[in-house]
C-alpha cells in the first residue's frame, strides 16, 4: 500500500452477445408457466446422485458430501442447493481449506499460496486473475465435484506446492438424447442473470455433448484506509485517507463440444472444445488526502477505465487401447491457447493546498492524463503417454512421460500527457517473450497383499527450462534450468468394516511463472506500480501426512515444508526512492501443521449436518524488508451445512463459513466469515426445481487488511483498509428454475479426460 492504496489487480472489459433483458424476461416467463404444469408425477426429492427406475422399485445411490483419500478430499456439491445459480468461483469459495482473495487475485488451500487449479484434469496455464474470472463465469450447474488433493500421487504433475484443486464437471452418461436447461435471476446491488443449456446424445458406442452458459453480473465494492508513511517523493513523513469506489459489470461466455466414440470393443478415442469470452468493464473513483508534514496538503481524485477481454480456448483429443486383460495404454494432445486484450485510461487531479498541480509540469509521475495498454497471448502444447499393466492379483506397474511446451508473449506500457504530448514511460514499457519447456516421466507400483492392505510408491523426474528474453533490450533476462526427483509413498489399511488408516508423503515444486518474473507494470497511483522479480527462486514442498477414516468421519494431520515459498503483493522500494513496487518475494521457509476434521452428523430421517475444520500451526521467515522477521501463530477455518427435507416436496439448506486471521507473508488479513441459504422446490410431473438462494444474509463480507503489523514496510507504510464487498451493501438473493430435458439410463463412459493429470498453474498478474 502507498499513498493509502490498497493494491489490487483490476480485471477490466468488454463485450457480451446476449441480452440481460432477454435473460430475464425468459426468467419471468417460465415463472409465469409453472402453474400450467400437469400433476403426473414428480421428480427425486432427496437430490440423490443415481437413480435407476424399475417399475414400482427405485434403487439410489447417494454420496456423502466429503470423502478422505490418501491424496486428499473430494467435496460432492452437485445436490448442493446453493449451488444452483452459483459460479464455480462460488461454491469453491465455499469448500473446506479455500480462501478466495479477490482484492489480489489469489487463492490459497490450507493457508498456503502456490495451489494448482485443474478444470476436468487439465492444467490451465493463465493467470490467476483470468483463472478466477473463467471460474466466475462458469456455471456451478455443470459442477459435480471439486478434490482438494494436498499430497497428489506422481502420475500427476509436481506442479503446486499447496496442492492441487480438481474441479471436475458433470458427465451426461445417460442413453439417449437428454439435457438441462437453467435459468437464474438474482440481485444484490445490482442485477445478475445466468443463462445455461447443457445437450448431450449417447448411445452404445457414441457420445456427443455440448453446454453453453452466459452471465452477466454488475457489482460493486468500496474501501477506506488510513495509512501513515515517510515518502520522499511527496514531501516525508505523511498521514493519508484514502477512498475507492469501484464499479464492475461480468459478461461471460463459456461454451463446450464433445465427442467420444467406442471404435472397438478395445478401442476408445474422444475430442473435446472449450472456449469461453469473458469482458468485465470497470471504472473506478479514488480520492485521497494527503497530510505532509508539518502543514503541507495534497489531495489526489483519480477516475481509472480499464477493459479486459479475455477469449479462451482448450482443446483436447485423446485414444484408449486396452492391450489385453488389466493392460492399457493411453495418448492424449493438448492446445490451450489465451489471449487477453486490457487497455486502461487514467485521469487524475492531484494538487496541493491551494489548488495548484502537485509536482512538476514536466514530470510524468504527475501527468493528469495517463493511459496503459496490456496485450498477452499464452499457448500451451501437450503430450502424455501413460500405460498400466496388472503384473499380477497383488501387483499394478503404471508409467508415463509427458512434454509440456509454453509460449507466452506480453506487450505493456504507461504513457502519460507530459507538455500536451503523449509520453511514454520508459519503467513502465514492456515487451516480453517466455518459453518454457517441461519434460517428465514417472513410475508407480501399487501393491495389495490382502483385501485391507495397500501400498503405492513411485516417483516423478521433471526437467523444466525457462528463458525470458526483452525485446525491448534485445536481450535473455532468465535463462534457467532445474531437474528434480520428486517421490511419493501412499499407504492405506482397513482396520475393519468401519475403519482405515492412511499415510502419505509427497514432494512438490512451484515454479515462479510468467507473471512473477516479468518486469510488467501496471498503474497503481502516481507513486506506486505492479511489477514482477526476476530474482526469485522455486518453492520446493515436503509433506507428510496421517489419515483416519471412521464411518463416515475423516480425520487428517498433515506436517509441510516450504523452501523459499513465493508470497505475492509484497512492498519494496525502488533504488531511486521515488516509486513503491508491489512485486513477489520469497520467503525463506515455512512450516505448517494442518488438522483437517469431517464430521457429518443424521439428526433424524430430516435434518442432516456436516462440519468441516481446517487449521493448525504455522510459522514462516522473511529476509525481504529491512528488518526480517521470524513469526508463528494459529489459524484456522471452519465450513459448515445444514440440510432439511421439508413436506409438499420443499428441501432447504443453511451454510456457513469462517476463515480466521491470516498471513500473506508480512500483510495480515483479519476474519471473514459468511452465512447462506437456500430452498428448494421439486414441481409435480417432473416440471423441474425451482430454488432460491441467498448469500451473506447477514452482510458480514467486510475484508480487512493490515500492512506494518509485523516489521517496518517499505517507506515506513502502516496502513489499515477496510473493503466492503456488494453483499456488505445488499445480501445477494438469486431465483433458479431447473429442469432436465430428454430421459434415459446410464451408460458407460470414460470418466476424465486423458490429460487428467495437467493441473493448473495459478498465474499473479
Amino acid at each position: 500500500m502507498t499513498g493509502g492504496h490498497i493494491f489490487f489487480k483490476k480485471p477490466c472489459a468488454l463485450i457480451f452477445f446476449v441480452s440481460m433483458k432477454q435473460a430475464i424476461l425468459c426468467c419471468i416467463l417460465v415463472l409465469f408457466l409453472l402453474p400450467a404444469f400437469s400433476q403426473k408425477g414428480k421428480t427425486d426429492t432427496t437430490g440423490l446422485k443415481d437413480t435407476v427406475q424399475m417399475k414400482e422399485a427405485v434403487v439410489r445411490g447417494v454420496r456423502p458430501p466429503v470423502q478422505q483419500t490418501a491424496a486428499g478430499i473430494t467435496v460432492n456439491v452437485e445436490n448442493s442447493i446453493l449451488s444452483k445459480g452459483s459460479t464455480v468461483l462460488e461454491v469453491l469459495e465455499r469448500s473446506p481449506g479455500i480462501i478466495i482473495d479477490r482484492r489480489n487475485n489469489n487463492i490459497s488451500l490450507n493457508g498456503k499460496e502456490g495451489v494448482m487449479v485443474m478444470l476436468d484434469g487439465r492444467l490451465m496455464r493463465m493467470p490467476v486473475s483470468e483463472v478466477m474470472t473463467l471460474l466466475q463465469g462458469m456455471s456451478a450447474d455443470d459442477i459435480e465435484k471439486i478434490e482438494l488433493l494436498t499430497t497428489p500421487p506422481s502420475k500427476y504433475d509436481a506442479e503446486g506446492s499447496a496442492g492441487l484443486i480438481n474441479i471436475v464437471l458433470k458427465k451426461n452418461r445417460r442413453r439417449g438424447t437428454n439435457g438441462n436447461l437453467s435459468l437464474t435471476g438474482g440481485y444484490g446491488w445490482a442485477e445478475k442473470g445466468v443463462v445455461n443449456l447443457s445437450l448431450a446424445h449417447n448411445t452404445q458406442r457414441w457420445n456427443i455433448y455440448g453446454s453453453y452458459t452466459y452471465s452477466h453480473d454488475r457489482t460493486y465494492s468500496d474501501m477506506y484506509i488510513t495509512s501513515n508513511q515517510d515518502f520522499p517523493v511527496l514531501g516525508g513523513p505523511m498521514s493519508v485517507i484514502f477512498m475507492d469506489t469501484t464499479r464492475v459489470t461480468h459478461h461471460n461466455q463459456n461454451m463446450t463440444a464433445g465427442l467420444e466414440a467406442h471404435i472397438t470393443p478395445k478401442t476408445s478415442l474422444g475430442v473435446n472444445l472449450i472456449y469461453s469470452r469473458s469482458g468485465n468493464p470497470l471504472y473506478a473513483i479514488n480520492n485521497a488526502g494527503y497530510n505532509v508534514l508539518p502543514d503541507s496538503l495534497l489531495s489526489f481524485e483519480g477516475h481509472i477505465r480499464s477493459g479486459n477481454v479475455w477469449n479462451n480456448l482448450v482443446s483436447s483429443a485423446w485414444m484408449e487401447r486396452k492391450i489385453r486383460e488389466g493392460e492399457k495404454v493411453s495418448f492424449d494432445v493438448d492446445y490451450l491457447r489465451y489471449d487477453n486484450n486490457n487497455p486502461s485510461v487514467i485521469q487524475s487531479v492531484f494538487t496541493d493546498k491551494h489548488g495548484n498541480q502537485a509536482g512538476s509540469n514536466n514530470d510524468s509521475l504527475f501527468s493528469p492524463q495517463q493511459r496503459g495498454q496490456a496485450n498477452t497471448i499464452i499457448q500451451v502444447g501437450v503430450i502424455k503417454i501413460d500405460y498400466e499393466a496388472q503384473l499380477s492379483k497383488i501387483f499394478k506397474w503404471e508409467t508415463g512421460v509427458k512434454g509440456t511446451y509454453t509460449r507466452s508473449e506480453s506487450l505493456s506500457g504507461l504513457e502519460s500527457v507530459v507538455g500536451g504530448e503523449w509520453v511514454h514511460r520508459s519503467e513502465a514499457a514492456n515487451d516480453i517473450v517466455m518459453k518454457e519447456g517441461i519434460g517428465a516421466a514417472y513410475t508407480a507400483v501399487a501393491i495389495q497383499p490382502d483385501a485391507a492392505t495397500s501400498l503405492s510408491i513411485g516417483a516423478r523426474y521433471e526437467y523444466a527450462r525457462t528463458r525470458m528474453k526483452d525485446q525491448l533490450m534485445d536481450k535473455t533476462t532468465i535463462d534457467r534450468s532445474l531437474g528434480a526427483l520428486f517421490p511419493s509413498l501412499f499407504f492405506s489399511r482397513k482396520m475393519g468394516e468401519r475403519s482405515e488408516m492412511q499415510l502419505s508423503y509427497t514432494r512438490r515444486i512451484s515454479r515462479p511463472t510468467y507473471n512473477d518474473l516479468a518486469s510488467f507494470t501496471g498503474y497503481v497511483d502516481p507513486v506506486a506500480l505492479f511489477t514482477g522479480n526476476s530474482f526469485l527462486l522455486p518453492t520446493i514442498t515436503s509433506n507428510v501426512k496421517l489419515g483416519y477414516n471412521f464411518r463416515s468421519y475423516t480425520f487428517s494431520l498433515l506436517y509441510s515444508r516450504d523452501d523459499h515459498p513465493i508470497v505475492g503483493t509484497q512492498l519494496t522500494e525502488s533504488p531511486a526512492g521515488d516509486l513503491m513496487y508491489v512485486s513477489p518475494q520469497n520467503m525463506r521457509y515455512r512450516n505448517s501443521i494442518t488438522l483437517q476434521a469431517n464430521l457429518p452428523w443424521k439428526v433424524n430421517s430430516w435434518w442432516n449436518m456436516n462440519y468441516s475444520l481446517v487449521g493448525g500451526w504455522r510459522q514462516f521467515r522473511e529476509d525481504y524488508t529491512s528488518q526480517p522477521l521470524v513469526k508463528s501463530y494459529w489459524g484456522y477455518s471452519l465450513n459448515f451445512t445444514q440440510n432439511f427435507l421439508l413436506p409438499r416436496s420443499f428441501s432447504a439448506e443453511l451454510s456457513g463459513w469462517y476463515n480466521a486471521p491470516t498471513y500473506e507473508g508480512t500483510i495480515r488479513i483479519e476474519r471473514l466469515w459468511s452465512l447462506n441459504t437456500g430452498i428448494k422446490k421439486e414441481l409435480r410431473n417432473n416440471a423441474g426445481v425451482l430454488q432460491l438462494s441467498v448469500s451473506d444474509v447477514l452482510r458480514a463480507m467486510q475484508v480487512r487488511i493490515k500492512f506494518g503489523t509485523l516489521t517496518r514496510e517499505a517507506y515506513g507504510t502502516v496502513s489499515n483498509a477496510a473493503i466492503n464487498t456488494e453483499s456488505r451493501t445488499f445480501p445477494i438473493v438469486k431465483l433458479t428454475y431447473s429442469r432436465s430435458l430428454g430421459g434415459g439410463v446410464k451408460a458407460a463412459g470414460r470418466n476424465l479426460s486423458g490429460s487428467q493429470d495437467e493441473m493448473e498453474r495459478i498465474r499473479k498478474n
